[in-house]
């Protein structure tokens, strides 16, 4: 399993207002093959982190390729700041916690 870590600095007003296209990218997303997941942690002020999880690196490479232009497109706009990436790479360790509501 392969993980990318960031973290995506929006503007409020416009993620407020275009909540859309971000749920849009999310359907895409998760449409790839291979892809297992995300979870997103809010940080305020419109910071989120990212983690995204590929069942393989092929999958991860085949993925951001293909969702480039969607980035693009979708995501870029609704950002304050360019999204940092952290790094990515295998997995490592993963206990299976649930899913819980913020």
């Amino acid at each position: 399993m392969q993980a990318v870590l960031r973290v995506n600095s929006f503007d409020p007003d416009k993620l407020a207002a275009d909540q859309e296209q971000l749920e849009e990218f999310n359907r895409l997303h998760a449409a790839q093959p291979g892809f297992l997941g995300s979870v997103t942690v809010d940080l305020g002020e419109g910071r989120q982190f990212v983690l995204n999880l590929w069942d393989s690196e092929e999958h991860r490479v085949a993925g951001l390729g293909a969702l480039g232009p969607a980035v693009e497109r979708l995501v870029n706009p609704l950002l304050a700041r360019p999204s940092e990436l952290i790094g990515f790479g295998p997995v490592v360790a993963s206990d299976g916690l649930p899913a819980t509501d913020a």
